[in-house]
């Protein structure tokens, strides 16, 4: 299912500084960033709750998501000379108690990379989300509004 119209991803202005630092930080060691997901229009948020209606991976859009806020991304880590993804303990979106922040039984690059991209992003700022090992929202998220902005 195709949900955005383009492949751009928005964060407010705090979250994207914060990110930013964060990629400097990596860079340091090779590493950098490959963004899934971040601003989501309300709309969407609507779109995929409907078929998988399990708050630990959409937002039920009664309450609407972090992301409709502007204040969560997804993302993984890259090697910066090849570009290539680093083993993680799942592909992205997997929605198998694997892909939690808690879940040890895996292959040890998996664990370590995940630990490295955890707490990069905790030193700059983003919380890690429990059932998610890419998803991670920026302090004070609660701030922001609810928005339902066309992404074109």
């Amino acid at each position: 299912m195709k949900l955005y119209p383009v492949s751009k991803v928005f964060l407010r202005r705090p979250a994207a500084i914060a990110l930013h630092e964060v990629e400097r930080e990596l860079a340091r060691d090779g590493l950098g960033l490959k963004i899934f997901d971040g601003y989501r229009p309300y709309r969407v948020t609507v779109r995929m709750w409907k078929p998988i209606r399990n708050p630990d991976f959409v937002a039920d859009p009664a309450k609407g998501s972090r992301h409709n806020r502007g204040a969560a991304v997804d993302l993984t880590l890259i090697d910066l000379r090849t570009g290539r993804e680093l083993p993680m303990p799942t592909g992205y979106d997997d929605f198998t108690p694997r892909a939690r922040q808690d879940f040890n039984d895996l292959p040890h690059d998996a664990l370590v990379n995940r630990a490295r991209l955890r707490e990069a992003m905790k030193g700059h700022g983003f919380d890690p989300l429990p059932s998610e090992w890419w998803h991670f929202d920026f302090h004070g998220w609660e701030k922001f509004e609810l928005l339902d902005l066309p992404l074109e």
